[in-house]
């Protein structure tokens, strides 16, 4: 599995949803979804533009190159933490990356529960 196949299935692990699930949201049987995945087929437009609209990256998906994220997009807060995160060392900044990519890894499937049933969330753990 490499290219196109590879990062669709990173996007959909990303976002915390099961091949049958992510397969619904682009149109497609899970067995299609499969296929992309492992490079036998390619997706189409209507099916990236689904997918697209639950928030995967596909210019990622097709270039390998995310999409860039606009200066102008970002929050207070977010250009704050943008700010401290560049004049951090290059091993804290290493540091930072490895635990943000952890926390985000982990709280991927919480949030793809709560997009799917937010009665079914325990308010103990929020």
């Amino acid at each position: 599995m490499s290219g196109i196949g590879l990062r669709l299935r990173q996007e959909r692990e990303r976002l915390g949803l099961s091949q049958k699930t992510f397969g619904e949201i682009g149109g497609v049987e899970a067995n299609a979804q499969g296929k992309y995945e492992n490079g036998d087929r390619a997706p189409k437009a209507d099916y990236l533009s689904r997918v697209a609209a639950r928030g995967v990256d596909v210019l990622y998906v097709l270039t390998g190159s995310p999409t860039p994220t606009l200066l102008d997009n970002l929050s207070h807060l977010e250009e704050k933490v943008l700010i401290s995160y560049r004049v951090l060392h290059k091993e804290d900044q290493d540091a930072i990356r490895r635990l943000t990519t952890t926390l985000a890894e982990l709280s991927a499937p919480q949030a793809a529960k709560e997009r799917r049933d937010p009665k079914e969330v325990d308010p103990v753990k929020e």
